[in-house]
């Protein structure tokens, strides 16, 4: 991979309170790259900070092989679309477009031949003497990414930019961002505190919490094998069971689930220790008649989805369980307060480390 940023050993405090604490992680060209967590995480002042609006107290951060840290924000090759548009107001769609091409000193002629160009990358070239005020949600976002790309940034960086907008929007210009991006050929560093964005966007996900990077990884490598208990919680949804480890080595653990079945599970390379996890997603789970599968349960609520039925159930040692049933005319829902067993797909479950 070659990296265009490199955060190494990144640590930003504010008074007291440590914000970054100590964040590594490399980005390669051409990617869309995310960070996830939770608010307070720190994923934002880890953007601010590749932006050059946050100095660092420790580290450094490289861009394409040179130190940025002395760089001020209109002088490094990265752009930044924030969570609010900030879009000129008096200023059309074109004006603002054209406006940090006018800043780097670009003729009128060229730079508006640019601006054109950047319209018709966001489909909006119909739009270039509106005011922003005659636009929609969607359409101000568009705006505020062509003039972040006019000036043709090596990066790209974009802070919650969908979270203002409706959900059937937010969905469509998931597909679009991940479009222009491809188009475009422009790493893009996005800052999302939603999972779902996260998954059906990314390249590579870097998850954070408490100010650090708690998983790295491609989408199906952190949905499918999360190293950790935050991890396993955070990025959709799964059923984190306690279990006793009957025997580890080399990565593979034979696990006792709550009611005695056994389960070989791979997870964590080194044996965990306090109370051991195992995680299991939903979708990996069947129900079948009780006794006959790998954990019993009984029934609390059946929540409607469309799609599907969220089974929510209670094993014997109180641990919450939650499962999904496909909707269908052929399929018999159990009631509330009936037992059920539940089958574990071959290789669903994976041990965590903590």
């Amino acid at each position: 991979m070659d990296e265009v940023v490199a955060v190494r050993r990144v640590v930003k405090r504010f008074g007291a309170f440590t914000a970054l604490a100590g964040v590594s992680l490399t980005i390669g060209q051409k990617q869309f790259f995310t960070l996830l967590g939770p608010s307070g995480c720190g994923k934002t002042t880890l953007l601010r900070c590749i932006a050059g609006f946050e100095d660092l107290s420790e580290g450094t951060i490289l861009l394409e092989g040179r130190d940025i840290a002395g760089l001020a924000p209109n002088l490094r090759p990265v752009n930044t679309v924030f969570q609010h548009y900030a879009l000129f107001p008096h200023m059309t769609v074109a004006q603002n477009v054209a406006f940090g091409l006018k800043m780097q000193g670009m003729a009128p002629g060229p730079r508006l031949k640019r601006a054109g160009e950047m319209l018709e990358l966001v489909h909006l070239s119909g739009f270039a003497d509106r005011l922003p005020s005659q636009l929609s949600g969607g359409q101000q976002q568009r705006v505020a990414l062509a003039r972040a790309l006019a000036p043709s940034p090596r990066v790209l960086l974009l802070d919650e930019p969908l979270s203002a907008l409706d959900l059937k929007l937010r969905q469509a210009m998931r597909v679009e961002l991940k479009q222009l991006q491809e188009e475009t050929g422009i790493t893009f560093v996005f800052v999302t505190h939603d999972q779902e964005e996260a998954l059906t966007m990314s390249d590579r996900i870097a998850v954070m919490s408490a100010g650090e990077v708690r998983q790295i990884g491609s989408p199906r490598e952190i949905y499918e094998a999360p190293v950790n208990r935050f991890v396993a919680g955070f990025i959709g949804e799964t059923n984190l069971l306690p279990v006793r480890v009957a025997s580890f080595a080399g990565g593979m653990a034979r696990v006792v689930l709550p009611g005695g079945h056994q389960l070989t599970c791979p997870g964590a390379q080194t044996a965990p220790t306090g109370t051991p996890h195992v995680s299991i997603r939903p979708e990996r789970m069947t129900l079948v008649p009780p006794g006959s599968g790998d954990l019993d349960a009984s029934v609390e609520r059946l929540i409607y989805l469309g799609t599907d039925l969220q089974v929510l159930a209670r094993l014997a040692d109180g641990t919450a369980l939650h499962l999904r049933m496909q909707n269908s005319a052929r399929a018999t829902p159990p009631g509330a307060g009936s037992t059920i067993g539940v089958a574990i797909e071959e290789g669903a479950a994976r041990l965590l480390a903590d």
